[in-house]
């Protein structure tokens, strides 16, 4: 695979270097075809997902390739998280690679170019009809408004997102995780609401892993009286499992296999917590089609990966999709709705 002998030389390279060249290359590459409805097709919050597997935020945080992403074989791709203005983010060194952990700590910060940017080449790619592409809008470091600043993106973002994905859940700006908390959520909710007006983009909030109890149930309430179209769980972790690498100790939001097990249990408790009345999207530590399997029977009706990717390179996609379609027919199921909370 020529991702296997490129590798060597894209790890040697610092990991944020790394990533910008590879956004350069699918920018250079010849556009694709996003992958056609097939067996693994499902309809969640009124869209047709081609297959349930989606590149999650924080690859292309500016909107620059979602429709190369969506010709590696993703069902779907969510760009950013977009502020309304630019920002640089925190100080660099801010993205690990964890290699014998198969993990990634960043805390980037929400660094992209701004709504402005993102916009313009959103409206660009509108009316190819050319697959589902949500935005995960974000506030501004430094607003003295951070709800406002969600009833703007939404605003700005609606008229040209599938959906809109509300990231209340970033450990790398601080204070933001406060909005979880079930008085400022509510208003926060009604805010977006408010703001997409008669638009019919739904929208998800995307939830952080490190949660209590009494959390998991006033969101999960708050999320089924708003008709959100699915939450998705989870972000980044704060908390540290045992790791193997020298970067262990660094600050920042802990990604890939560690965080697999306890993104999937929380995965569980929403399930239980909204009856099942809910979408819900499950990403953290998914890595091969077993791990999506496995999310999918505990109640995902769609998954994300991005860590992975640093991995298992742009042939993942297809092979995680190829892998569910055998996995399904395995396990009886005629389609991918059937088995959601099947375990």
């Amino acid at each position: 695979m020529i991702f296997d002998l490129l590798r060597p030389g894209l790890f040697a390279l610092d990991p944020e270097a790394a990533h910008g060249l590879t956004l350069a290359a699918l920018k250079c590459s010849p556009l694709r075809s996003p992958p056609a409805a097939g067996p693994l097709a499902i309809d969640v919050a009124g869209l047709q997902f081609p297959n349930p597997l989606g590149l999650a935020a924080g690859f292309d945080k500016d909107a620059e390739v979602p429709d190369a992403l969506l010709g590696l074989g993703f069902g779907f791709a969510e760009v950013g998280s977009i502020t309304p203005l630019p920002q640089s983010g925190n100080p660099k060194p801010r993205l690990y690679r964890l290699v014998e952990d198969r993990a990634v700590i960043n805390r980037m910060g929400f660094n992209n170019g701004g709504a402005e940017s993102a916009r313009t080449r959103l409206e660009r790619r509108m009316g190819r009809n050319a697959g589902i592409v949500g935005i995960n809008i974000g506030a501004n470091k430094d607003s003295t408004d951070r709800t406002a600043d969600y009833a703007v993106m939404t605003r700005m973002m609606a008229p040209l997102a599938s959906y809109l994905a509300v990231n209340i859940s970033s450990p790398n700006t601080p204070g933001l995780r406060a909005l979880q908390d079930e008085g400022a959520l509510t208003g926060l909710l009604d805010a977006v609401i408010a703001a997409r007006g008669s638009n019919t983009a739904p929208i998800f909030l995307k939830v952080a892993p490190d949660l209590e109890p009494a959390d998991i149930d006033a969101i999960a309430r708050i999320a089924v009286d708003k008709r959100l179209g699915a939450l998705i769980v989870s972000n980044t972790t704060i908390s540290r499992p045992a790791l193997r690498s020298r970067h262990a100790a660094e600050t920042g939001g802990l990604s890939g296999a560690p965080l697999r097990d306890l993104a999937q249990q929380r995965l569980r408790d929403f399930r239980s917590a909204t009856g099942g009345s809910i979408p819900l999207v499950g990403v953290g530590g998914i890595a091969t089609a077993e791990d999506a399997w496995a999310r999918i029977r505990a109640g995902a009706s769609l998954v994300q990966l991005y860590s992975a990717m640093v991995y298992g390179g742009p042939g993942l996609a297809r092979r995680i999709t190829r892998g569910l379609e055998q996995l399904m027919r395995r396990d009886g199921f005629s389609g991918i709705a059937e088995a959601v909370g099947s375990e």
